[in-house]
């Protein structure tokens, strides 16, 4: 196994990437997401803002009563509401974690630590974030959460999603922590022209022009047991958890399209992926596979160069090694090369690299 190989192997269980499951990845069309879970909170905060609920409804083709909801009626469920105002993204997000998902939400309410709720939260993202899936890395004394595609969103919907998710585990980490944690946010956009609401939500700690949006903390404080923690509340967490792990809620681990091959392709990384053998390993065929990528807005090479630029920006800002060993792990010919292909990827140079 190669040097690269087993970074990524190690790095897996912690929350990287997830283990091939028994269950087909949901695409933007699968109706996975149960209204009760998202659907309901999202029709409270339309009510609120003053929207006509039918109207609401019909414009997102979904019909009253409708038990469940695909991801792109839920990505047009939500496009109302990101016109409704610039703190909607940060509200939907405090309403949502620890949220009222069953066992996924039980156990996260009854996390041991920080770190615990993080694995779970990416563990069971199906259920608790199903646009956009979190990942997990530990970097030393840092612990850095960032998202990827769950099945395809927008453009014009990707920061709304960010700030959502940013808010939402903001929000759970102050309840159950009883304060404002000190995380510290990336953002993969140009800086907002006024920023007042990421303040209000998120604190001072904002970086924006960087190459992935991430949030990440000390990791030592994420190992702090939450003050609330007591007997009873480990028994409540391991009760919950352990239904989880054993199946409970099969739907709760499910991955999106998107996120599935991103697992795939970075677990294949260093044996040169290709759409022929990420087709056989999701059980059809290349040009299904193809299709299936074109109706979600991207193509096959456009995922593996976001990969592939994640694990270079790894290897590079975070494990601080230079252009030369990395273009050698990631089976470039020479540094230029490498170069070459991570300003196509970033839009900058390794060496002007800003990651979080």
């Amino acid at each position: 196994m190669t040097m690269l190989a087993q970074q990524i192997a190690a790095l897996g269980p912690l929350g990287l990437a997830a283990e091939p499951g028994p269950l087909t990845p949901y695409q933007l069309d699968s109706a996975c997401i149960a209204w009760a879970d998202q659907g309901a909170l999202l029709a409270e905060l339309a009510r609120s803002r003053g929207l006509d609920l039918p109207a609401w409804l019909a414009a997102a083709r979904v019909k009253q009563g409708q038990v469940l909801l695909s991801p792109r009626q839920l990505l047009a469920l939500l496009a109302p509401l990101q016109a409704c105002g610039a703190d909607s993204a940060f509200l939907i997000g405090r309403l949502s974690l620890p949220g009222h998902y069953g066992l996924a939400s039980q156990a996260l309410q009854q996390s041991a630590c920080l770190l615990d709720a993080l694995r779970l939260l990416v563990r069971h993202a199906g259920r608790l974030s199903p646009l956009l899936t979190p990942r997990l890395l530990c970097c030393g004394p840092e612990l850095l959460l960032y998202w990827t595609e769950a099945c395809g969103a927008p453009p014009a919907q990707r920061a709304f999603l960010v700030d959502l998710q940013m808010s939402a585990v903001s929000s759970m980490c102050e309840q159950l922590a009883g304060q404002r944690l000190p995380w510290r946010y990336s953002f993969n956009r140009t800086r907002p022209r006024d920023p007042a609401q990421h303040v209000v939500y998120l604190g001072g700690a904002l970086r924006f022009d960087c190459q992935v949006d991430a949030m990440r903390i000390d990791l030592a404080l994420a190992q702090q047991p939450w003050p609330t923690m007591n007997g009873s509340s480990l028994a409540g967490s391991a009760l919950a958890a352990g239904a989880l792990a054993q199946g409970a809620d099969p739907a709760s681990a499910r991955r999106g399209l998107l996120a599935a091959l991103y697992d795939h392709l970075l677990t294949e990384l260093t044996r040169s992926p290709s759409l022929d053998t990420a087709a056989a390993a999701f059980g059809i065929s290349p040009a299904t596979l193809k299709r299936h990528l074109a109706q979600h807005g991207t193509h096959f090479q456009a995922e593996l160069d976001q990969v592939r630029s994640h694990v270079a920006l790894y290897l590079l800002g975070l494990q601080g090694q230079a252009s030369e060993a990395v273009a050698q792990q990631l089976g470039f010919y020479d540094a230029a090369n490498f170069r070459r292909a991570f300003r196509r990827w970033t839009g900058i140079n390794p060496g002007a690299l800003a990651l979080i």
